[in-house]
């Protein structure tokens, strides 16, 4: 007889391990302090959010990474970037330390700040983790924000966050010290001999100060790198993107357990989209310009401020009367958002179909320029007033040309002889400028070509709008619509300068 152990789990059953505790267990969550203004993220957030919250403090924090990167560029040195990013950090990821309180320490605005920041960091971090490519651009631009906020930060509590990372330096004894002093006033530049004496010196593993080695700014001695103190952020900026590079590895490896969740995988797929062209909606306060001639009949004078894909739709539908449908359909909603009504826009679609009558207009086009303000159409279409205009985002990534149309973005969709004669054609004819285009496209940075063609042609009121102060840097950031660009163009362009900043900043207010 065999004797059978009841103890042992059969092994062609699951094993079930009390499975009433494992579903029904109260979760642990573990309660962020936030102590310090900056973050390292290797503590991932454990607490509820709403969906709400997670899709908006992503967008958020991605309009502040595509702006860095943006800066980065547009070759911005460290001083104009951070002039540049202030107003747009405090618009959109405000971060204060904790001599802002009124207790001198944390609070419950502090708490929510850092948690914002927290958590946005780990929600794009799910978004941009599934290929090398973005892996490597996401922690490029986190490392940058990373820098500008220890840069900004003051002396005590910047310290102080350094000394709770427990980094792995070894300080360097005073002995070695002196018997290393000629060599290190040698190595190090820009140091005087007496901050050998008076400041802190660590020594650390050469391959984890790449940056300062690279421009041969510390002392080499046994594979030892000896960074003095006021270098410490390349340091910390070599441990932070450390601890990021594994932390994305680790969630590369955990996101297909996501793909059962219907309702974060669409909008980390939007986010991930949204890295190569931020998303961008528009208000109607946006698109409102009190006092400018938006008729049918002075679209023609207009579209010298419009952008690109524009010009492009109006130059093709001036030469051949008539335009595809996806061509038809960017156009409309374009002119939909400069404030042309839908009357308007009837009779300018009529007047430009010159070589079809009026029963094939009514017939065939008629009812999508109505359905595309909401005239008609089912009730969502009427209510929501019709279709919002293509962001860029949109125009990049959806409905590509093919044979005969001439809708989508001519710095994507042209190839590049195309696009040069079309820029030249439109007047851009600076050398410079055309080969920094040409750059930007073979690198895939298309909102970047358009937004350098856009400085050159406004280079002088932007200068002057500068100067006198009449705009803000938040005024003056990347622009990733259509209509954005043609709002600025139109109040840069129109009149004398300062009255279109004037202008600008009633819109503003609206």
């Amino acid at each position: 007889m065999i004797r059978q152990d009841f103890n042992r789990i059969d092994p062609k059953r699951r094993a079930t391990i009390d499975y009433k505790k494992k579903q029904f267990a109260a979760p642990t969550y573990k309660q962020q302090d936030y102590p310090h203004r900056l973050n390292t993220y290797h503590i991932p957030p454990t607490s509820e959010i709403r969906l709400e919250d997670f899709e908006q403090w992503a967008i958020d924090r991605l309009r502040i990474l595509a702006e860095l990167e943006a800066c980065s560029f547009r070759n911005r040195t460290p001083a104009e970037t951070a002039e540049h990013m202030k107003p747009l950090l405090d618009q959109w990821l405000r971060l204060d330390s904790n001599s802002s309180s009124a207790a001198g320490c944390m609070d419950s605005r502090l708490q929510a700040q850092r948690r914002k920041d927290h958590y946005s960091h780990y929600i794009l971090r799910l978004a941009f983790s599934s290929t090398e490519y973005l892996r490597r651009r996401f922690s490029r631009v986190e490392g940058a924000l990373f820098r500008l906020r220890f840069q900004s930060e003051n002396a005590r509590e910047r310290q102080d966050f350094v000394a709770s990372l427990s980094l792995d330096w070894e300080p360097v004894p005073e002995q070695e010290r002196r018997l290393l002093a000629q060599d290190l006033l040698n190595a190090t530049p820009n140091l005087k001999k007496s901050e050998i004496d008076d400041g802190g010196w660590f020594k650390v593993d050469f391959e984890t100060v790449s940056e300062l080695v690279e421009t041969r700014r510390v002392l080499l001695k046994a594979g030892k790198a000896y960074v003095p103190s006021k270098e410490q952020m390349s340091i910390v900026l070599a441990d932070f993107h450390d601890r990021l590079e594994k932390g994305l590895e680790l969630t590369a490896r955990a996101l297909p357990r996501l793909d059962e969740d219907d309702r974060l995988s669409p909008i980390l797929n939007h986010l991930s989209k949204n890295f190569a062209t931020p998303d961008s909606t528009l208000a109607d306060s946006d698109s409102m310009l009190p006092g400018a001639p938006i008729n049918a009949s002075s679209i023609d004078i207009l579209s010298q401020h419009f952008p690109l894909c524009m010009r492009n739709l109006h130059m093709t539908l001036r030469k051949n009367s008539h335009l595809k449908h996806f061509g038809r359909l960017q156009y409309t909603l374009f002119l939909k958002g400069l404030g042309l009504t839908m009357e308007d826009c009837l009779i300018f679609w009529r007047q430009s179909f010159k070589l079809i009558t009026d029963e094939t207009f009514n017939k065939e086009y008629r009812y999508n320029v109505r359905h595309t303000y909401g005239d008609v159409g089912g009730d969502a279409i009427r209510r929501g007033r019709g279709y919002s205009p293509f962001s860029c985002q949109k125009i990049l990534t959806e409905h590509p040309p093919g044979s005969g149309e001439s809708h989508g973005c001519p710095y994507r969709h042209f190839s590049v002889e195309n696009l040069t004669s079309m820029l030249q054609t439109t007047g851009v004819s600076d050398r410079e400028v055309l080969r920094a285009v040409k750059e930007d496209v073979d690198k895939k940075r298309y909102h970047i070509a358009c937004n350098r063609v856009f400085e050159w042609a406004h280079k002088n009121e932007i200068r002057q709008v500068k100067d006198n102060g009449t705009w803000k840097a938040a005024d003056l950031d990347t622009i990733v619509h259509p209509n954005t660009y043609f709002k600025r163009s139109y109040l840069l362009k129109s009149g004398v300068v300062s009255e279109a900043g004037r202008n600008h900043e009633d819109i503003m207010e609206m």
